[in-house]
């Protein structure tokens, strides 16, 4: 059945999806969701229609999509970044895709995805428009207050941030006693977190979006998982990107901030480069 304006959301894994379909259906646009999840959960209660995507495959989306008369295309939720480097899990034209592109970060893949739907006559939209109330605000959040000494890791980590951002990588940086203890890579923010917690204990968790990223993908997101995995690795202080990092579940992330008696603070950064 065609659907006058459309909403497709291809979700990934964890909180965001849930927040966006959700917030879509309280609104009166259930949006129809392309899963390429393990488990779909309680995503479906929200959903239109659910369409499973068992491994990348461009082709068979898009026509899916333009059949079902979608125009509008949201992308949320947690990909494993090595699928990049298993093309026979991929159709051709997601292989030709992968094919046609000269950098394969995080940045450079998002924005040709974009590029790619947009020449097909899809709009990609962003999803932070859609649940503002998420997104953290400046000073302090949640759990006790910081330390001076966590105020200044804090400021140490988003100067790190800043320059190490641009080059797509390094989105999450653990600071202690203004040394850093580890940089987010290819593994993800939670495992980063547990890696600073086997080098050292204590230290202030910085995560930054990058300054020139397009706001229709890839904006940092935290939630009570977050915290839970920084108490595993006694890390004390979480600094937030204030207004381009969302806070998922922010009911129960408050209350375990309280309980692990974790810091957590909107810093300001500015948007221009």
């Amino acid at each position: 059945m065609i659907v006058e304006n459309q909403i497709a959301l291809v979700a990934g894994e964890g909180l965001l999806p849930v927040a966006i379909a959700s917030r879509l259906t309280d609104q009166g646009t259930p949006p129809v969701v392309y899963s390429i999840r393990e488990q779909i959960g309680e995503l479906s209660k929200y959903a239109l229609d659910v369409v499973n995507i068992t491994k990348p495959d461009f082709g068979f989306t898009i026509n899916d999509m333009k059949k079902r008369g979608v125009r509008d295309i949201i992308m949320a939720g947690t990909v494993s970044k090595t699928l990049v480097f298993k093309p026979s899990l991929f159709d051709l034209t997601t292989q030709r895709f992968l094919a046609s592109l000269v950098f394969r970060d995080d940045h450079s893949i998002l924005g040709a995805i974009v590029d790619f739907l947009e020449k097909q006559g899809f709009r990609v939209l962003s999803y932070r428009d859609i649940i503002p109330d998420l997104l953290a605000r400046k000073g302090r959040i949640a759990g006790r207050a910081p330390s001076r000494e966590e105020l200044d890791d804090a400021e140490y980590g988003f100067d790190i941030c800043k320059k190490v951002v641009p080059l797509s990588f390094g989105q999450t940086v653990i600071v202690h006693k203004r040394s850093v203890i580890a940089v987010e890579a290819m593994e993800g923010t939670d495992a980063t977190l547990l890696r600073a917690g086997s080098l050292c204990k204590g230290g202030t968790v910085a995560k930054m979006m990058r300054l020139d990223q397009d706001e229709r993908y890839d904006i940092p997101t935290v939630g009570p998982d977050t915290l839970m995995h920084m108490a595993e690795a006694k890390l004390t202080c979480l600094a937030l990107h204030a207004g381009w990092t969302l806070i998922l579940n922010p009911e129960e992330f408050a209350r375990v901030a309280e309980r692990e008696r974790i810091a957590v603070i909107g810093v300001e950064v500015c948007r221009s480069l």
